[in-house]
């Protein structure tokens, strides 16, 4: 298993596999060419070309490789089966000659591979000996110790100053959320932020309630921020980058958990969410919705098990059923927008993994589906799962929206 730095990573939304990924992907294009083109054609195909208009995949491109002209052209037809988020990128010189050119695949988190295999996110991160996140479980009970300590133990001694980085950007996600008011989100939708007004609500209730929307702001708040193009944090992904920093932050500021304590909350979810990135995927374009909001809600149900001294078992417990409840959750954005429905989805999930959480601490957490299981379900869900529901905005909610709102093609 990589270092789980590869997975949290600090950038500005909406998507970490249509905007991040593609950026990304330009960068190390250009670092690659022997001199400097005149002009870059970039081919899209499958989920970026048919979502990426929505997802700002052109801009994230055109403003990488700027002052360079850039040609984009859209197939939203799948290349081939290494991956529908497949991205073919040429560079032209004066005579229109080719320097170079290199398919690349986005596949979620920001992450790219090419025929040679998944491209190195951090130069010097170490690998831990671990190979699935059950691993991770079986050593904390072998060395009686907190899950937590497997990363103190395996990585590098900046990963705390790291991870206190990624705590501190999920903050201000929240924070400024908060404050940003009930403005439209960019988009034809022209979707009204709520984060703001269910705080305000949450205020008003007790309880439970009072709790659950509280949950909801907080993870509104950061979801509405990743639409609106702010900075956020993969968590792990950007269309599911609310659900993790909302439970956390309710931990907190609500139950007075100090930051030292979140961080290694931090640390167990990334174990989590680093195991469904390497043996599954966290990509809607490749397994629908379930890959991101489903590995989500694991990563916060197993961070507020940890949050409350629940043994490594109870963290597994909580994991898994956060992932099994959300099995064959499709992606369908409207318009190929990061809104509907994946803002409210956020929120929803933020509380789940509380359910999920308080159900496993209930629990000796002894269970019959280990958390490895519904990983490996999950992919081959994903798998099955008809192209219309995996990003394309082809199916499901996005097909049916498009005449309802009288935004057909």
């Amino acid at each position: 298993m990589k270092s789980i730095r590869n997975l949290y990573k600090i950038g500005i939304g909406p998507s970490s596999s249509h905007s991040m990924g593609p950026q990304r992907a330009a960068e190390l294009f250009l670092d690659r060419l022997d001199g400097t083109p005149a002009s870059i054609v970039v081919e899209l195909y499958g989920a970026l070309a048919a979502t990426g208009k929505g997802h700002l995949t052109d801009e994230a491109i055109i403003d990488t490789l700027d002052p360079l002209p850039v040609t984009i052209h859209w197939h939203p037809e799948t290349i081939d089966d290494e991956h529908p988020n497949a991205m073919e990128f040429l560079a032209l010189d004066a005579q229109d000659t080719e320097m170079g050119r290199w398919r690349v695949y986005s596949i979620g988190g920001g992450d790219l591979r090419d025929e040679t295999g998944p491209i190195a996110a951090l130069n010097g991160a170490p690998d831990y000996p671990a190979q699935t996140f059950l691993e991770c479980v079986d050593w904390s009970i072998a060395n009686d110790a907190p899950l937590w300590q497997y990363v103190e133990m395996f990585d590098s001694d900046d990963i705390w100053t790291i991870l206190a980085d990624v705590w501190s950007a999920m903050k201000r996600a929240v924070q400024e959320g908060l404050d940003a008011g009930d403005a439209a989100l960019p988009g034809l939708l022209k979707l009204t932020r709520r984060a703001s007004t269910m705080l305000h609500s949450a205020n008003d209730r007790v309880g439970s309630m009072r709790d659950r929307n509280l949950l909801s702001a907080y993870a509104l708040a950061v979801a509405e921020q990743n639409a609106g193009g702010s900075v956020i944090v993969t968590a792990p992904t950007c269309g599911s980058c609310g659900v993790l920093p909302s439970v956390l932050y309710y931990f907190w500021k609500h139950l007075n958990i100090s930051d030292k304590n979140i961080v290694r909350a931090l640390a167990v979810a990334g174990l989590i969410g680093q195991d469904v990135a390497e043996r599954a995927s966290i990509s809607g374009a490749e397994v629908g919705c379930q890959g991101e909001i489903g590995t989500a809600c694991a990563m916060a149900a197993g961070a507020a098990v940890a949050l409350q001294h629940g043994s490594a078992l109870h963290v597994e417990y909580a994991a898994e059923m956060g992932l099994e409840h959300f099995l064959g959750l499709t992606c369908d954005p409207i318009l190929g927008l990061v809104q509907i429905p994946c803002i409210e989805r956020n929120a929803f999930a933020a509380m789940r993994a509380m359910d999920c959480a308080a159900y496993a601490l209930a629990t000796d957490g002894t269970h019959q589906v280990s958390f490895e299981d519904v990983v490996e379900v999950m992919a081959a869900t994903g798998r099955d799962l008809q192209s219309d529901y995996r990003e394309t905005a082809r199916g499901g909610l996005a097909e049916r929206m498009r005449s309802i709102l009288g935004l057909d093609e």
